[in-house]
């Protein structure tokens, strides 16, 4: 049976429904899919896919989300291919939507995140268990932002997410939403990914300084390098994938920013 389905970018694309042949662009998305159910289903996930574990190393790799193998995907004949706006490049995904049924998603805040699941869930025919995920979602992070407030968490951070050169999540990110969502005020003011030097960034006078686990690294030994120069700020490493992805991964992120928040008062 073909179906018509509208992505995030206002496309329209038609499918054979359910989909049986699903390649996943997006390490937050193919976490989604298998939660969801889409075991068999899903023939392709990029290298950066690592969740589950187990699963992950069952699936064919067809490259990374910006260096897609495009020959290998063509390859494995997939019926559905579903990326994202952000993570993977536009050149690639244009050449794979001349020849394939191609979603796309585009995510900057919780409600898009939730609209994500819900439409993915009726794209692979799992509408309830898309459902169920977004309660779960709903009700932790309405209790988070509750919680902040009864805390008078309202502190200034800085969140980084590469070294050489210092680039920060900016306004206009799913990363500076989570933030607000936690009671932080973001002290980038630029939107997306700007560079900034610490030097640039002392004078910002940020409570807080993150160094995220992805997509750099960020280890205990550069916790001191950032504290030579912000002496007054708390430096402190978090768990990149908690503020980042935006599938299913976020009902595992409520606990955690439960616990990251207690760290904070």
């Amino acid at each position: 049976m073909q179906r018509s389905f509208t992505d995030q970018l206002n496309r329209t694309i038609n499918i054979s429904y359910p989909p049986k042949r699903i390649i996943s662009l997006v390490p937050s998305q193919t976490e989604l899919l298998f939660n969801l159910g889409l075991d068999a289903e899903l023939i392709g996930i990029t290298k950066f896919c690592v969740h589950p574990e187990a699963k992950f190393k069952e699936k064919t790799k067809i490259g990374g989300t910006k260096k897609l193998n495009l020959d290998l995907i063509r390859s494995l004949k997939p019926d559905l291919i579903i990326g994202n706006k952000e993570e993977n490049e536009q050149l690639q995904i244009e050449a794979l939507m001349g020849e394939f049924p191609v979603w796309m998603s585009d995510i900057y805040d919780l409600e898009d995140a939730k609209q994500t699941i819900s439409q993915i869930g009726a794209l692979v025919d799992r509408e309830p268990e898309a459902a169920y995920l977004n309660h779960l979602i709903n009700a932790g992070f309405n209790d988070l932002q509750t919680l902040a407030l009864q805390n008078n968490l309202n502190k200034s951070v800085a969140y980084l997410i590469w070294k050489s050169p210092y680039m920060f999540a900016g306004r206009n990110t799913f990363i500076n939403h989570l933030l607000a969502v936690n009671g932080l005020n973001n002290v980038v003011k630029e939107n997306r990914y700007p560079e900034m030097s610490l030097e640039d960034l002392r004078l910002l006078k940020p409570e807080l300084v993150f160094l995220s686990s992805e997509p750099y690294p960020f280890k205990e030994k550069h916790l001191e390098e950032i504290r030579a120069v912000l002496p007054e700020a708390k430096v402190l490493l978090v768990d990149g994938e908690m503020f980042s992805w935006y599938g299913s991964r976020l009902v595992k992120a409520v606990q955690y920013f439960f616990q990251f928040q207690k760290e904070l008062y």
